[in-house]
C-alpha cells in the first residue's frame, strides 16, 4: 500500500537523548505550511532521483524533523570522516582535563611514504623525513580535501573502537566505521563504512548543543569543519553562508552531511544516495534538496509568526 508524500517525508524521530521530535511544526498554521511545502518539494526530488536516496532535515531551534528514507543505511563514502574529526576533538578535550593516553590536536606527525594511499594529492606532495605535522593539520587536509592518508593516520590514532564507542554512547546504532579510507578488500568483505541520514543529523545536532564537546572545542570543530571545500550541500546557496559539512564520493554513491547556518534558523541535513545511475544527477539532487531546505529556514529565520518581515529595532 502506498503512503502519501507526507506520511512518508515527516514522520517521528528519536533523538541521540531518547527524546521524541516533533514531525511538523505545533500550532502555527502559517509555518506549517510552508514546512508542508517544503516536504512535498523534497519528495518531488527524492521521487525523481535515479537511484535511491535518504533525506534528512532537523530544525535545530525546535527539533522539527523531516525524514525520507532517513532510516535506511547507506554507505557514508568520506562522510565518516566527520565522526573520526569528532572522536579527535573529544580525546583532545579528555587530554586536557588530564587523562592518559588520548590523541591531542598538537600531537606532531613525521611524514613517512609509506602511509600514503589513493586520493592523497596533498600527503604525497609533502618531503619525506622533513616534514612535520600536528594531529590538527591532519585534520585540516581531511576536512578541506579529504586527503584519504591523513584521515588513515588519525584513524590509527584514534582508534575505530573509540570513534564506535563515541557513536554508541550518542545512542547511534547504526553508524559505524569499519575499515580505513580505499581498503577495497574490506569493502568487499562487506565492512563498509555506514550510517543513516537520520543518525547523522541527530549526530550533528549533538554537537551543534555542545553535548560531546565543551564550548571552547564546539567552536573550533564547527570552524575546522566549515572550510570551504568542494560538496554539494553549499553548492547553491548564496554566497557567505556559513556551512560546516563533510560530503562523500564513491562509485555509484554521493553524500553531504552539515549544519547550514541560516540567521536565526540554524538546521542540520542529511543527504545519502546509493545506487546513482548518474553520479553527476546525484550531486545536483543533493544541492536541490539543500536549497529547498534552505529557503525554508531562511523565510522561518526572518519572519514573525505570522508570516511578516519585521523592520530592524533600530529602522526609523
Amino acid at each position: 500500500m502506498r503512503l502519501t508524500a507526507l506520511a512518508i517525508v515527516v514522520a517521528l524521530s528519536t533523538s541521540a537523548a531518547g527524546q521524541q521530535k516533533p514531525e511538523a511544526p505545533p500550532g502555527d498554521v502559517h509555518s506549517d505550511l510552508l514546512w508542508k511545502k517544503l516536504a512535498v518539494r523534497v519528495d518531488e526530488i527524492v521521487s525523481r532521483f535515479d537511484g535511491v536516496m535518504g533525506v534528512a532535515i532537523l530544525d535545530l531551534t525546535d527539533g522539527w524533523i523531516l525524514l525520507r528514507n532517513a532510516d535506511r543505511v547507506f554507505p557514508t563514502a568520506s562522510s565518516i570522516k566527520l565522526a573520526i574529526l569528532l572522536e579527535l576533538y573529544r580525546q583532545d578535550q579528555e587530554a586536557r582535563a588530564g587523562t592518559q593516553g588520548k590523541a591531542k590536536l598538537d600531537d606532531v606527525y613525521s611524514f613517512d611514504p609509506k602511509d600514503l594511499v589513493e586520493d592523497s594529492q596533498i600527503m604525497a606532495g609533502l618531503t619525506a623525513g622533513a616534514t612535520r605535522l600536528t594531529n590538527r593539520d591532519l585534520a585540516q587536509f581531511m576536512v578541506a580535501v579529504s586527503d584519504n592518508a591523513a584521515t588513515n593516520i588519525l584513524y590509527d590514532r584514534v582508534g575505530k573502537e573509540n570513534v564506535n564507542a563515541m557513536l554508541r554512547g550518542l545512542g547511534l546504532s547504526k553508524m559505524m566505521l569499519r575499515r580505513k579510507m580505499m581498503d577495497v578488500a574490506a569493502a568487499r568483505r562487506g565492512e563498509e563504512n555506514v550510517a543513516t541520514p537520520q543518525e547523522m543529523v541527530l549526530l550533528l545536532e549533538a554537537i551543534h548543543k555542545e553535548k560531546v564537546l565543551n564550548k571552547e572545542l564546539s567552536a573550533e570543530f564547527i570552524n575546522q569543519l566549515s572550510t570551504l571545500k568542494d560538496s554539494y550541500i553549499p553548492r547553491y546557496l548564496p554566497t557567505g553562508i556559513k556551512v560546516a559539512n563533510k560530503p562523500g564520493s564513491l562509485e555509484a554513491v554521493r553524500t553531504d552531511s552539515g549544519i547550514v547556518f541560516v540567521p536565526n534558523r540554524p538546521f542540520a541535513i542529511s543527504v545519502m544516495t546509493a545506487w546513482d545511475h548518474d553520479e553527476r544527477a546525484a550531486e545536483r539532487a543533493i544541492s536541490e534538496v539543500a536549497l529547498e531546505a534552505y529557503h525554508y529556514f531562511e523565510m522561518r529565520g526572518k519572519t514573525s509568526e505570522y508570516g511578516r518581515i519585521l523592520p530592524a529595532l533600530d529602522a526609523k
